[in-house]
């Protein structure tokens, strides 16, 4: 397994993997080689805020990715230059999965926002991810509350 930062000439793979990830419903929406187009576009104008690591195994295919937005905080006195992170769109092709795959890129991701200096690194979970992402140092925190939807 090779973990490694994406760059532009991974946004297809990315693409392809956010449309596997997708309900029937969003994918018949837009085929991926369009919403692969859309998405380079997309990060384009955020490749400062948003980062994804990706995973291959020995073909030159992606087989997962995380992404790590990088999120300005109000400065403080004394600390102009605060930043949270968040994990987003973790994902690993159903035959890859039980390999370490998602927690190495997890791993990744987290240790990118906090050498970029994000004072705190949370992920919104699916339910069976809890236990994993637990195994990797993370908490709930009485602290971190969320509104519910309407």
């Amino acid at each position: 397994m090779r973990i490694s930062q994406a760059d532009a000439d991974d946004v297809a793979g990315l693409a392809r993997l956010l449309w596997l990830n997708s309900t029937e419903d969003e994918q018949e929406e837009r085929p991926v080689d369009e919403f692969a187009v859309e998405l380079g576009q997309w990060w384009a104008a955020r490749d400062d805020s948003h980062v994804a690591y990706v995973a291959r195994l020995d073909q030159p295919d992606l087989v997962g990715m995380a992404w790590v937005a990088l999120v300005p905080r109000v400065p403080r006195p004394g600390a102009m230059s605060r930043m949270s992170a968040d994990i987003q769109s973790v994902f690993v092709i159903p035959d890859a999965r039980g390999r370490g795959i998602g927690s190495a890129l997890v791993k990744a991701a987290s240790e990118h926002a906090l050498g970029a200096g994000a004072l705190r690194v949370t992920v919104h979970s699916g339910r069976k991810a809890v236990p994993v992402y637990e195994r990797l140092g993370f908490g709930s925190s009485r602290q971190l509350l969320q509104h519910p939807q309407d």
